[in-house]
């Protein structure tokens, strides 16, 4: 599978960013309840929980990395990410395959 990128963010009305570090990983969570998106994915830390969400907007998402919609059919309920930068913007993360990608 061709690497998948994607970008957390929303982290400012949780616990912030200034903790996130490359290599950290991060477990994704499809939230198909999500009364604000359909194709809503949460993103947790152990020891924290809900960190954030993937980006789902043009505007949110850094570069071309992969939005929370375009990211959604790619993966079962649950899969797992790793940090790779944080910016000031998000977090850019790579989607991990061995971890609920289908």
């Amino acid at each position: 599978m061709k690497k998948v990128y994607f970008t957390i963010t929303g982290m400012n009305h949780y616990y912030g960013s200034d903790f996130l570090k490359k290599g950290m990983k991060v477990k994704l969570i499809k939230e198909p309840d999500n009364e604000y998106d359909k194709e809503a994915i949460r993103v947790e830390l152990k020891g924290l929980g809900k960190i954030g969400y993937v980006a789902n907007s043009p505007y949110t998402v850094i570069g071309e990395s992969r939005s929370a919609g375009r990211m959604y059919d790619l993966m079962k309920k649950k899969a797992k990410g790793k940090v790779l930068l944080v910016t000031e913007r998000g977090a850019l993360c790579e989607l991990k395959e061995s971890a609920g990608v289908q």
